[in-house]
């Protein structure tokens, strides 16, 4: 019997949750269909470690391929699923929408299904920060409602949100979200800001700083992630006795569902963060100063105290030690001196 099922497992988040599960004895069945949104040759890679583990099985396949993944459940018979698997990126979204909904909507809606009819135990998926959209309140709270998106990739995580929910609700299918936050730290995504600037610095070309540098976010780093998504998974959600549908909280529900932040709980500057990845480079960076782009948000920042209180955990590594190891492993991987 497959234990964990993960999808996106030659993703980033990924891919360093299947190492983390292997390395405790599990035995993972990871899948991941290896668009060619950023390097493929980076996903590649991470596979190619995974492999190396006699408990790990790949499996090459598309999500939004229904009669697939439906086989695969089928075969399977596993206890918990992490999906992670999704379109990401704000900026492409505004030019990709249609990988968006065949990917985050058809795709999760095939999930849901094989974790419906394989009797999946829980479910443990990928939300993001993006949700909170519009929201100036801060910091960004669970509890708060969320139905401001300001990016069609927000819009289809929100939408995970609620189809989860109508599945715990309809079919006992019991459902966490993780709402990440800035997820950065070795192996990340070339399409991500640490990865584009470390790269644009080393070859002495400008970045590309956007609402002129006055931004903030809540990056955290990816072993914070991994040990936040495998605590939650211990957790099987179970309905609030307490939940009340005159006044609905949108965090916890009559259904056996939860949503948490996963997020450092430390908004960090852009031009703060820069700084720190210039003093780990030894070089200085040139900044082009660009307005604020369609779809982002200003600010990030994590209420982290659901996931403190039902888990026992808050990421607490520093940007200067995350930023560190990042570029150590880019040093490495790309062979510079």
């Amino acid at each position: 019997m497959v234990e964990i099922l993960i999808t996106g497992a030659a993703g980033f988040i990924g891919f360093h949750l299947s190492r983390r599960l292997l390395a405790a004895g599990n035995d993972v069945v990871g899948i991941d269909n290896l668009n060619p949104y950023y390097d493929i040759r980076l996903k590649e890679d991470r596979l190619r470690i995974l492999q190396k583990e006699n408990s790990f099985r790949f499996i090459r396949l598309d999500i939004a391929d229904r009669e697939a993944l439906s086989t695969l459940f089928a075969r399977e018979k596993t206890r918990i699923v992490v999906h992670l698997a999704a379109q990401a990126g704000v900026r492409y979204s505004l030019t990709n929408p249609h990988a968006y909904l065949d990917s985050n909507l058809t795709g999760f809606l095939n999930i849901l299904e094989g974790c419906r009819h394989a009797q999946v135990g829980h479910l443990v998926f990928a939300s993001s920060s993006s949700v909170y959209g519009a929201n100036t309140s801060m910091p960004f709270s669970v509890h708060d409602n969320v139905d401001h998106p300001v990016s069609l990739y927000a819009a289809t995580k929100k939408a995970n949100e609620l189809m989860a929910h109508a599945y715990a609700a309809l079919y006992k299918i019991p459902c966490t979200g993780l709402r990440f936050f800035t997820v950065y730290g070795p192996w990340g995504r070339p399409d991500m800001a640490l990865f584009l600037f470390t790269r644009a610095i080393l070859a002495g070309k400008p970045i590309d700083v956007y609402n002129e540098g006055r931004m903030q976010r809540d990056f955290t780093y990816i072993d914070d992630i991994v040990e936040g998504i495998v605590r939650v998974m211990d957790r099987t959600p179970a309905p609030d006795p307490a939940w009340n549908g005159a006044h609905p909280d949108p965090a916890t529900s009559f259904a056996p569902y939860k949503i948490y932040n996963i997020g450092n709980n430390h908004p960090v500057a852009l031009l703060d963060f820069i700084a720190i990845l210039e003093n780990s480079l030894g070089k200085k960076a040139t900044l082009n100063l660009l307005p604020l782009q369609p779809g982002d948000v200003p600010a990030t920042y994590a209420d982290v105290d659901d996931l403190m209180a039902d888990v026992g955990f808050k990421p607490a590594t520093s940007i200067g030690a995350g930023i560190q190891q990042f570029v150590d492993w880019y040093r490495d991987y790309y062979k510079l001196e």
